[in-house]
């Protein structure tokens, strides 16, 4: 691998003209139907799993309105204030997630002692949102699915196969891509939050005192009443902010403004009001519980609604799946996973990729999940734990922000980052008690990833050290080449790591075949911490004497590298750079693992060497054509 991080930002800014340039109420729409389908399809699940989860409640007044205020204010606190208000000024040159701000507080930090804690925190929450990108297709779509069994219920034994069946193609169409599907989604869920408000608004009129819910004594009566179910109740309160995240991380398509107006003017009053409209509906019919959002319909409109949400559950996971594309492909650039084989599904829209190793990956898991658990409500008890964890780690790294970037008056950083720590510590703690009952899978798999991702950027980090070792200052090799070397016509170029020093390749090629070329390029990719990188300060070069230059191509880690194509552009190298005649000449090392050198546990080393061994091509990765390449092998101890 040829890529490393730079956090310095002195050489590279993002390019001016990267963001959305549509219109706001085209972005707004566009936002409704990717950022906000899975916080959307919520109010399928998660006040049913409040009464009838794993720690049911009565039907009454007292729980209706302490459940319902709790919805309320976390969905205020959680994501108008903290998302809406404070994470979303929080942005990478207009990206968000948790690389982007993890890039931003590093950035700024420099190398601080804090910055290997930071560097693991967004690790650890890149890791959980891979539970949350398996969950989030599994329950929603098995949830809507569960409607059919309102409509009628002899059609039980047909939910999990219809659910199976709608998965596998939603992830068979994955490398079609969804530029033209996507067009789609913004009215769709349009009129999925119609059909939110208006169900909810007809059956608060039948009891308007449920309004009351806004009062925030509703939920401290609830704490008050029983403080023990109250907070374990909160597991499943959560699941009406799940997807609050996507918000943050989907900003850079649409820009910070049109996320936060379509929250604040429909999807939060949308979602407030079925939700208000379910417990009315409790209030005069306490045994709806058993799937209030459908039993608040009619009978005749309940099949028209289950489509409908089988639409918006499939347009939320699609948000999901391509999240976790998006996510890959920037662990990819920043060094924490191998080079997988990405490809792009649209011409025009540069986010738009594909990623097989991560679609089929995905697929098996949300499989097993729908499979293994067979309905939504034990789905519901491993929901969430994965989501608060990686809310509770933005926390924290906007904790670092607030305090150490932005500087904000001590006392109103305090308050501030002090309230989002507690709300999201109550309901971490809450959360916690679910591990027993499903909640064990998503920590399995953040495990797994967390370890997959810190062994990649670790054995990077050893194999380089290695190579650096055997390094030779450029001017020293250059001096001693050329009193030997026979010189022959053309371009070559040299793929080297660091922007220091002899690349191995080019030690062998002398060694072995006692040539250099009249021109020779030793080229380094550089993926900074910004997410684009201003096309203009691309390309650097230094020359170094004799026909020797050093090149360094700067990336962001949202771009894709494209070698051919910014190496056109050169022409300070005594001739234009001409691909038909050029040789690429890349570095091929077989690792060793090495009892005498130990840098990881032996087991880890196993897996850095099977995942460098499983990587794509760098002529691939790099798109360089495969007849201008020459890979030359060496063997490193690691």
């Amino acid at each position: 691998m040829t890529t490393h991080i730079d956090a310095s930002p002195a050489d590279t800014t993002a390019s001016p003209t990267h963001g959305p340039r549509d219109s706001l109420p085209v972005l707004m729409l566009g936002a409704i139907g990717v950022v906000f389908g899975d916080i959307g399809t919520s109010p399928l699940y998660a006040l049913k799993e409040s009464f009838i989860g794993p720690h049911p409640l009565a039907v009454d007044r007292l729980h209706i309105f302490g459940v319902l205020s709790l919805i309320f204010w976390s969905l205020m606190l959680i994501v108008t204030v903290k998302y809406v208000l404070v994470a979303m000024r929080a942005h990478n040159r207009g990206e968000g997630g948790s690389f982007a701000l993890l890039a931003l507080v590093s950035r700024h930090l420099g190398g601080s002692r804090w910055s290997s804690v930071l560097v693991l925190l967004g690790v650890l929450a890149a890791s959980m949102f891979y539970g949350d990108a398996m969950l989030t297709p599994a329950i929603s779509v098995l949830s809507a699915v569960e409607g059919l069994t309102v409509v009628e219920a002899n059609l039980q034994p047909l939910v999990v196969p219809i659910a199976v069946a709608i998965l596998i193609a939603l992830f068979l169409i994955q490398s079609r891509g969804t530029a033209r599907v996507g067009a789609l989604f913004g009215p769709i869920v349009l009129v999925y939050f119609a059909a939110l408000a208006t169900l909810g608004v007809v059956n608060i009129a039948v009891h308007p005192k449920i309004l009351g819910i806004l009062n925030p004594w509703r939920a401290f009566e609830f704490f008050l009443y029983d403080s023990r179910l109250a907070f374990l109740a909160m597991g499943s309160v959560f699941l009406a902010v799940t997807g609050a995240e996507t918000l943050y991380a989907d900003m850079g398509h649409f820009g910070r403004k049109a996320v936060g107006l379509s929250w604040l003017t429909l999807a939060y009053p949308c979602l407030m009001l079925n939700y208000m409209g379910q417990g009315a509906l409790l209030l005069t019919t306490p045994e709806a519980v058993e799937n209030p959002f459908y039993l608040m319909a009619p009978e005749w409109a309940r099949l028209p609604l289950v489509l409908i949400a089988t639409a918006a559950t499939i347009i939320a996971s699609q948000a999901v799946i391509s999240g976790a594309f998006s996510v890959t492909h920037q662990a990819i650039q920043l060094g924490f996973l191998p080079r997988l084989r990405t490809l792009h599904t649209s011409e025009k829209a540069a986010g738009q990729i594909y990623i097989p190793a991560i679609n089929w990956g995905l697929l098996v898991m949300v499989l097993v999940l729908v499979l293994g658990f067979g309905e939504s409500t034990r789905l519901a008890s491993a929901y969430g734990i994965s989501v608060i964890g990686t809310m509770l780690i933005t926390t924290v790294m906007l904790g670092f922000l607030v305090f150490k970037v932005w500087r904000w008056n001590r006392w109103l950083a305090a308050g501030t980052i002090g309230l989002f720590l507690a709300v999201d510590g109550i309901y971490f703690a809450s959360n916690i008690t679910k591990i027993p009952d499903g909640g064990w899978f998503p920590l399995a798999v953040a495990g797994v990833l967390f370890t997959v991702l810190t062994t990649w950027a670790t054995g990077r980090r050893l194999m380089n050290t290695r190579l650096e070792e055997a390094d030779i200052p450029l001017p020293v090799f250059i001096k001693s080449a050329i009193a030997s070397a026979h010189r022959v016509r053309n371009t070559a170029v040299f793929m080297s790591a660091s922007s220091e020093g002899v690349p191995s390749a080019l030690l062998h090629n002398l060694k072995h075949n006692q040539v250099l070329h009249e021109r020779v390029l030793i080229l380094t990719v550089r993926v900074e911490e910004v997410p684009y990188v201003d096309p203009g300060k691309r390309l650097e070069v230094h020359g170094a004497g004799q026909g020797f230059y050093r090149v360094i191509l700067h990336y962001g880690f949202m771009e894709d590298v494209d070698i051919p194509r910014e190496l056109a552009a050169l022409d300070c190298i005594g001739a234009p750079f001409d691909m038909m005649t050029a040789s690429f000449f890349l570095g091929r090392q077989k690792l060793v693992v090495s009892a005498e050198k130990p840098g990881m546990a032996p087991w880890r080393e196993r897996l850095f060497a099977w995942m460098s061994k499983s990587s794509e091509s760098a002529m691939e990765f790099f798109k360089i054509p495969t007849n201008r390449v020459v890979e030359l092998g060496s063997q490193v101890q690691i």
